[in-house]
């Protein structure tokens, strides 16, 4: 006899803690949370729950949601259980917000329209082409044990030609290979910046989404935007020299889409390096452009080592290969190597080794000209259907690169109200709150990964919310 979907669920949260994967103190997922992973209605959810506190497994907590209170074995006798609770929130490394935290884990759900998604579409992946190159690496393999400290050194060969041809001349011995840009970030974090620093950067970001600089014991201080990106004017020294560092988007800025100009560019530099303030240039969009290709680099206006230059192919092939680079003096890159080494040892061979393979070759080259084509459609798409359906509510500027459009919703209807609801409709969209947008009036959607059809039915979806939701 098939059981019914509540006992489902009383008996998954009973297994969950039997085996100490909940244990005593933590807090279990929310009603919403888990309706969604059953595909049940809250009613359902709550009749579990409620068998469950009575039978004292779990207990609701004002301002903690749900925790577990007792397993099996403490109900059968007096046995103490660790209380990991409390050590959860003790690492020096803060956790992301609930938001993001609830976006990351819903992003890995097929079911839902992905309108957030900060990657190409699975439609985009070069199956063939991926599969002919690992065939290829594959053949050719030998006996392969951990790689040099700075990366494999054809691979950053082929990381110096491909940034060549961007206007960045470099040496292969500084450059460093990182697992995706994120790791660059980590690295410069624990590695080059005084306590009580100060993290510049255009506001809002992408990097307030993250915690990375603030685990580390660094202060944000939010820089406004125009169309033509960082206002220079608004940058001062906070502190006494060497405890200042810029973060910047400079070619398709994230979440905006904003695309600084080549004479900002300028200015920025000039300004940085007549007040040492030095430069993290993250440039992992540059390659998505659709209209005209991005200004040169900051770091190709470079002559004094003042810039650090990310680059990935998490956004332009696969963030499954977790490949990226890091660009700098010399000094800063041996300096950076050896904590990658401490943290583990070096990025994948397999991966560097396809990577290799991608950019020596001009395959890499091909496939950036087909994304860029199917881009231009995908961003057409959504475009049309912004206006077919919020063109009423909401304001947007045409993106000239990337995959986001940043969309200002009309101030009658709040965007945490549709972030929730459309939630509930089976879409995901990231709200402007999660990258400090003060205003409380922006989303980021993404034409990038959702199918076209996708990409329209989402927009619709949205527009009805609006529409039923005043208020």
């Amino acid at each position: 006899m098939k059981k019914p979907k509540y006992q489902i669920i009383i008996d998954f949260i009973k297994e969950k803690i039997s085996k100490g994967e909940w244990a005593i103190g933590s807090q279990i997922p929310s009603q919403r949370h888990l309706a969604r992973m059953f595909g049940v209605n809250r009613s359902t959810v709550i009749i579990a729950l409620e068998e469950l506190m009575a039978d004292g497994l779990i207990e609701g907590k004002a301002g903690k949601g749900t925790v577990v209170t007792n397993n099996t074995w403490t109900l059968m006798g007096d046995h103490l259980s660790t209380n990991w609770n409390g050590n959860v929130t003790q690492g020096i490394h803060k956790a992301s917000v609930s938001t993001v935290q609830e976006i990351n884990e819903t992003e890995s759900d097929n079911r839902f329209i992905q309108l957030s998604k900060g990657e190409l579409s699975p439609e985009l992946f070069p199956l063939e082409e991926m599969q002919d190159i690992i065939q290829k690496v594959s053949k050719q393999l030998t006996p392969f044990g951990y790689e040099e400290p700075k990366g494999n050194i054809k691979l950053r060969e082929a990381i110096s030609n491909y940034l060549k041809e961007r206007g960045i001349d470099v040496s292969p011995s500084s450059i460093l290979v990182v697992s995706g840009a994120l790791q660059a970030l980590y690295l410069i974090s624990i590695g080059l910046l005084k306590d009580k620093s100060t993290v510049f950067l255009e506001e809002p970001s992408y990097l307030y989404s993250l915690s990375v600089f603030q685990s580390a014991g660094m202060d944000l201080e939010g820089l406004p935007m125009d169309n033509k990106g960082v206002k220079v004017d608004s940058i001062y020294q906070t502190k006494e020299t060497g405890r200042n560092i810029l973060y910047t988007i400079p070619s398709f800025h994230n979440p905006t889409g904003i695309l600084m100009e080549d004479r900002r560019r300028e200015e920025l530099m000039e300004y940085c390096i007549r007040e040492q303030i030095p430069v993290i240039e993250d440039d992992v969009y540059r390659d998505l452009w659709m209209d005209n290709a991005p200004p040169e680099p900051l770091k190709a206006k470079d002559r004094h080592g003042n810039v650090l230059y990310i680059g990935s192919l998490s956004k332009t092939l696969s963030p499954g290969l977790r490949i990226g680079w890091l660009v700098g003096p010399e000094p800063v890159i041996d300096r950076l190597a050896d904590l990658k080494m401490q943290l583990d040892y070096g990025s994948s061979t397999l991966s560097q080794l396809v990577a290799e393979k991608w950019l020596s070759s001009s395959l890499y080259e091909h496939h950036i000209e087909k994304v860029q084509k199917q881009l231009r459609i995908r961003r057409q798409r959504a475009l049309e259907a912004l206006e077919k359906y919020l063109g009423s509510v909401a304001t947007w500027d045409v993106p000239k690169g990337s995959f986001f459009i940043w969309v200002k919703i009309n101030p009658a209807f709040k965007v945490k109200k549709l972030f929730e609801k459309a939630l509930s409709k089976g879409i995901l969209i990231n709200p402007g709150s999660i990258y400090k947008e003060k205003a409380g009036q922006f989303v980021r959607l993404s034409y990038g990964f959702a199918s076209l059809d996708e990409i329209e039915k989402g927009i619709f979806q949205l527009s009805e919310i609006i529409k039923n939701n005043k208020g």
